[in-house]
């Protein structure tokens, strides 16, 4: 028994051992650039190939093809890679999906050229570089973590690394080459790759799927040590390695055998997925706001006959070519799948593939009667239950994602495909000896892709469905800028469950329509890595358009079926790699250019065009005068279906008339929010020191400070976008301390961000609305009011937000605001970016919505504006109010840290 044990624990030191150099990888790269390689596994599969070309194919020494393979060919991979796809990506200042997305791509484009030029089929014939013992890969581990911890702690160069990393920006003002730094350390990560995969070569299949596949499995070590400490990377990767390894020793009998057999070979699968849903802050600097993108232009109609005519085409071919083409329905329904998850729900799942196969798997026990508890049932039927069954699965996916940012949701999501690969679609007690049939009266070719256009249309329609009024909105406001749709009502977390649970419906109808279409169970059809390339292929291709999704589908089956394998992997790899040269994706570049080399001519007046114009042209308004009455003496409180927004119109609001007080109504004697004893704490640091605030309604409370005093925490916790760690928010008398984001607004409790909380791919008019529509009140008439009240009910209502000047964008911000009709508004450096006619003319809506009973809460660092402004003024430092009172004595008052 011990020496079984003993040959356990070196088989399992052996395979940590490579674990461990993945890990290791994976961190420096990371450290060094803030990016996750996805690719890391693909590139160590292309160097394990070119190892092999070198000594077996070509016939030179092992010595020499490890030299150029580890020395060359993989730290030229990475330079070449951090040069042309990811460094225009950090010049561009792209957001994280966008990196991922050219990091999934450059796997994609090595996998399918490495098909392309070694061919699909499994290798066994790989050199060995170190022999088969554990001694000799374990000290190599040793010494390049050594290696590593002595350059970062000791050398120039690890200075300037650690620079880097804690601030990128800040470094390159000190005179440090970041470029220079990620260049080394993507060489150095691609030369860890390339070691791994040749070390791993001799001992799996060798082939352009397997290996990749298997080197990102380990993932999870890097995602352990929170991708920073290599120590705890290697040690997790050697016990990982040797639990394995023990695990073999385990034959339990029953039901149980087949799934403890399969952790013991997939346990590295096990961890990934626990490491990224327990570990907390992993990637988290990288959850950074999506930026500002125009909206997918809407498909002309031709574009639509067009796409009509060629899925149609099939219906007039024969053999072969109808066969092949009977895949291509059935995959764009996946493909659907990724535009309302991704697209859409702006929400990154690479685990697609997993809820295709098991509606695939499921369509087929249901149709042979061998799932358990229900009877056989027709092919049509069993595909409906099989996606009954697999939606709600989508919470697998789904529920990661709710309090997760950053890179887990992605690691997540891809954790969940391989598992549902590995542990369902690899075990023969789930798919031995099944087959799938085809509905009756559909089982020619022909009648069956009859039968997948009505599907397809099917999916369609649901896909439109979703894309389009209230949900539509409110998942467009979701994916553009999470916290501002939680801040305008949405109901974020609801809203994410149904897109993983909508795409896995979608996902498992098109699995199942593959399936049937296949006549057959085929788990390579489902494989991880095609997951990523489907992911990869929608959003170069336009992950929010429905028209993309069936173009990608139509050329995945049609190149890989009309030429050798590979090649659309090939392709979409490229256009993926390209996503920092091209960010709006192909055809964003094509219309740019077409714009570019279309003939311009410059517009020129007549003589009698010339004086109509000056004829026409207004006078401009002599300064200091108004265009509309000053607000009455009397004004009076509006009703409340009007809101707020008829308060301010009532007082006269226009985008530059010059402030004017309001006469404000007594204010009651209760606060509407209130704080009380607030405590919040950052690691060791006291953000909030027991702070005691009111807020009444009719007034204008004004917080300033310096810098760190503790406002934007305080901030936070009102809104509900942080928990105290102790004390109370109160809402007329109501605890709110526990109540997220947007149920407080939803009880009238709204806010605006410092930076800009718009919705860029909506206009200005939908911006408007999802506020009217999720906030306190529903009024009909508040989007209107609205916007002719913040002067936006021009040709400006039907523009997208994405591209409008700041002014602008500060007006939308608000109308979305005050469409839903709050009680308490917390607005926070609403002035940013604002000229002084604009200011003047917010100061004056500000003035209106307090007169007519709203809490205003402002924190502001333009001193003047609250002077004018507020009627009570708190100065914070150190985490505390130190003074209140009226903005002339305290804003002048020495030693409150706010003097002018």
């Amino acid at each position: 028994m011990s020496s079984l044990t003993y040959d356990l624990t070196l088989a399992g030191l052996s395979v940590g051992s490579a674990a461990a150099l993945t890990g290791i990888g994976l961190i420096v790269t990371y450290r060094a650039t803030g990016v996750l390689n996805f690719a890391h596994g693909a590139i160590a599969m292309v160097c394990a190939y070119a190892l092999r070309q070198c000594v077996v194919e070509w016939g030179r020494p092992l010595w020499l093809g490890a030299a150029v393979t580890l020395l060359v060919l993989a730290p030229g991979l990475g330079v070449v890679l951090e040069r042309f796809v990811f460094r225009p990506l950090s010049v561009l200042g792209s957001d994280p999906a966008q990196t991922l997305v050219a990091s999934i791509g450059v796997f994609v484009l090595l996998v399918g050229g490495a098909a392309l030029l070694w061919g699909q089929g499994a290798r066994d014939d790989a050199p060995e570089l170190v022999p088969d013992e554990p001694w000799g890969q374990l000290a190599v581990v040793l010494v390049l973590a050594a290696g590593i911890a002595v350059v970062v702690r000791r050398t120039r160069f690890g200075r300037r690394l650690r620079a880097v990393v804690d601030d990128r920006g800040l470094a390159v003002l000190g005179g440090i080459d970041a470029d220079r730094v990620a260049a080394a350390g993507w060489a150095f990560g691609s030369f860890t790759a390339g070691l791994t995969g040749v070390l791993l070569a001799p001992y799996v299949r060798l082939d352009p799927y397997g290996l990749p596949l298997l080197v990102m499995e380990v993932v999870a070590v890097a995602v352990a040590a929170r991708m920073r400490s290599l120590p705890v990377a290697v040690v997790v990767a050697l016990g990982i390695g040797v639990a394995q390894s023990q695990l073999t020793r385990l034959h339990p009998t029953g039901w149980a055998g087949p799934l403890v057999q399969a952790a013991g070979t997939n346990l590295f699968v096990v961890a990934l997925l626990v490491a990224a849903l327990v570990v907390p802050g992993v990637g988290a600097r990288d959850a950074l706001p999506r930026p500002a993108g125009a909206r997918m232009p809407t498909p002309p109609p031709g574009a639509w006959i067009v796409a009509g005519v060629l899925f149609l085409l099939p219906l007039g071919l024969a053999g072969r070519d109808l066969h092949t083409s009977v895949q291509v329905p059935a995959l764009a329904v996946i493909l659907l799948s990724l535009v309302v998850v991704t697209g859409r729900g702006g929400q990154i799942s690479l685990g697609q593939a997993a809820y295709a196969g098991l509606g695939a798997l499921f369509t087929a026990l249901l149709a042979a009667g061998r799932f358990p508890g229900l009877p056989r049932l027709p092919e049509l039927a069993a595909l409906a239950v099989a996606v009954v069954l697999v939606a709600p699965l989508g919470l697998l996916t789904g529920w990661p994602a709710l309090g997760r940012r950053g890179l887990a949701p992605a690691l997540a999501t891809f954790a969940v495909g391989v598992g549902v690969s590995r542990f369902v679609f690899a075990q023969p007690y789930a798919t031995a000896g099944l087959s799938l049939g085809r509905p009756a009266g559909f089982a020619g070719d022909r009648a069956y892709y009859v039968l997948e256009l009505l599907l397809l249309a099917a999916a369609l329609t649901a896909v439109h469905a979703l894309r389009r009024g209230r949900t539509g909105r409110a998942l467009a406001a979701m994916r553009d800028h999470e916290a501002g749709a939680q801040a305008a009502g949405v109901r974020v977390p609801s809203l994410k469950l149904l897109a993983f649970v909508a795409g896995a419906a979608l996902a498992a109808l098109g699995g199942g329509m593959l399936g049937m279409g296949l006549r057959a169970f085929d788990a390579a059809a489902y494989d991880p890595v095609r997951g990523l390339l489907w992911f990869a292929a929608v959003v170069v291709l336009g992950a929010d358009s429905t028209l993309g999704a069936l173009a990608a589908a139509a050329l995945l089956v049609g190149l890989d079926a009309g030429t050798r394998g590979g090649v659309a992997a090939a392709l979409i790899g490229v256009l993926a790699v390209l996503v920092g040269r091209f960010p709006g994706g192909p055809h964003q570049a094509l219309r740019t250019t077409a714009d570019r080399l279309r003939p311009r001519r410059a517009a020129t007046l007549t003589p009698t065009g010339t004086a109509a114009r000056d004829l026409l042209r207004p006078r401009p308004a002599k300064p200091g005068r108004s265009r509309r009455a000053p607000v009455p003496a009397g004004a009076t409180r509006v009703s409340e279906g009007r809101g707020a927004t008829g308060a301010a119109e009532a007082a006269g609001a226009t985008p530059g008339t010059p402030p004017a007080r309001a006469t404000r109504p007594p204010s009651p004697a209760s606060p509407l929010l209130t704080t009380r004893r607030l405590y919040a704490r950052y690691g060791g640091f006291t953000a909030l020191d027991g702070v005691d605030l009111e807020v009444f309604p009719g007034r204008v409370t004004a917080l300033v400070g310096p810098n760190g005093a503790g406002k934007s925490t305080l901030f936070h916790c009102l809104a509900g976008t942080l928990r105290p760690a102790r004390g109370a928010v109160l809402l007329a008398g109501r605890d709110i301390t526990a109540l997220p984001a947007h149920a407080r607004t939803r009880l009238g409790v709204a806010r605006s961000f410092q930076q800009l909380a718009v919705f860029p791919s909506l206009t200005v008019a939908e911006n408007v609305r999802v506020g009217a529509e999720q906030g306190r009140v529903a009024d009909p008439g508040a989007v209107e009011r609205t916007l002719r009240l913040l002067g936006l009910d021009g040709p400006v209502r039907a523009r997208p937000a994405a591209g409008l000047p700041t002014g602008t964008l500060r007006r939308v911000e608000l109308a979305r605001i005050l469409a839903g009709a709050p009680r308490v508004l917390l607005l926070d450096e609403p002035a940013a970016g604002l000229d002084t006619a604009e200011v003047n003319a917010l100061a004056r809506v500000l003035r209106a919505l307090a007169a007519d009973g709203t809490a205003l809460l402002v924190v502001e660092h333009d001193l003047d504006l609250v002077a004018g402004l507020a009627d009570v003024v708190h100065v914070m430092a150190a985490g505390r109010i130190v003074a209140s009172g009226p903005p002339g004595r305290v804003l002048d008052a020495p030693g409150t840290g706010a003097g002018r």
